[in-house]
């Protein structure tokens, strides 16, 4: 008797979910024994920020659209939750996905756990021992709910174990958003995207913040931006200004605090954004994901926050932690223009373009070997 086919749902929300979800998608893509569908809860509803990753990782319309939105944690969860219950009891799934930190990960997780259906989390254990960070919430909470989960650094290990998370659940699998560099690089060497903005491979920087704390103070971002001003008169910056951190520009009425060595650009598609990254002298950011990325692409990092969830990048990668001061990130860059940066550039374990059919394989096994 043939063995009927398991259902599973990814669930994103957030550019950095499609890009780990790209790599999964492949992989049960080409296995007939899974029905994979995708749900896109609208978090992330700006077409530059959405739709442009789905075409450029060549994956189709998502099967599921929900279309939240909100202007709070508490009502954007509540949403989320209220319209996938109602996708949930329709669908019946066997196993629902979920990736990473973001509030589309949690409530989805949520709204799974009440109603009984399994649920796999990719880049689970991951810690800033930050509750003041939304993520941090998001993150411990899906862990707790998740009967897989997928951890990408040796970090996630030790926090889970910590925390008491039975040993039976977690699997080190190892970084998926590498996946989807290691797939795309050769499209990545043929952007030449950094051209397009007359900039010279190795001789600018890339600069990303989108933080509330760093980019919702007047008085904080003025003195990222002082820092961005002194910095451009002796390396030229290019800024992809995230949807929240322009609105802010303009809302405090900063736009014409910039001057024309910094270049101040709409958020890039996926490739055209990583050509940057793989092309830049350094980087300087308040992203997750990004520190991974320059890692990988051996690109020093300096992340402009108290702590990350990735300490990995900074203890063999190219990641150096700045803290949130200003004086601190200065000093980083003075050693930069010195040329003496440490050279740490190890790729952790597993970080190989090789997760995603390691964590297929596992849920497979799982699902078909009763």
């Amino acid at each position: 008797m043939k063995t009927p086919k398991k259902k599973f749902i990814s669930v994103v929300g957030t550019r950095p979910n499609f890009i780990k979800l790209a790599p999964l998608y492949n992989f049960f893509k080409s296995n007939e024994s899974v029905i994979h569908l995708v749900c896109h809860t609208g978090q992330h509803y700006d077409f530059s920020m959405s739709k442009v990753f789905f075409q450029e990782l060549q994956m189709p319309e998502p099967d599921f659209f929900l279309g939240i939105t909100g202007n709070t944690h508490a009502e954007q969860t509540a949403n989320i939750m209220t319209e996938f219950e109602k996708l949930l009891e329709k669908e019946k799934p066997d196993l629902i996905i979920v990736f990473g930190d973001v509030n589309s990960t949690m409530a989805c997780s949520l709204a799974a756990s009440k109603l009984n259906i399994k649920i796999a989390h990719v880049e689970a254990g991951l810690r800033s021992f930050d509750r003041t960070m939304p993520e941090e919430v998001n993150r411990i909470i899906t862990d707790v709910l998740s009967d897989f989960l997928f951890i990408s650094e040796q970090s996630g290990l030790i926090n889970l174990k910590k925390e008491g998370i039975s040993e039976e659940k977690y699997f080190f699998t190892g970084n998926i958003m590498i996946d989807s560099l290691v797939h795309n690089m050769d499209a990545i060497d043929n952007s030449k995207s950094f051209s397009k903005f007359n900039l010279d491979s190795g001789n600018y920087l890339l600069a990303t913040f989108h933080r509330p704390s760093n980019v919702d103070k007047k008085e904080n971002f003025l003195e990222i931006i002082d820092f961005l001003l002194e910095t451009s008169k002796k390396i030229k910056i290019i800024f992809p200004v995230h949807p929240r951190t322009l609105s802010n520009i303009k809302n405090m009425g900063l736009l014409d605090n910039f001057n024309d060595n910094i270049i101040l650009t709409e958020p890039l598609g996926y490739i055209d954004f990583l050509c940057l990254v793989k092309n830049a002298a350094i980087v300087v950011t308040d992203s997750g994901g990004i520190q991974e990325e320059t890692t990988f692409l051996g690109v020093p990092c300096i992340t402009f926050r108290d702590n990350t969830e990735r300490p990995a990048t900074v203890d063999i990668g190219t990641n150096i932690l700045a803290g949130t001061s200003i004086v601190n990130l200065k000093k980083i860059m003075n050693v930069f223009y010195t040329g003496k940066m440490s050279e740490k550039k190890q790729i952790p374990e597993f970080w190989d373009g090789k997760t995603a059919v390691r964590i297929g394989n596992i849920l497979l096994e799982k699902f078909y070997s009763k």
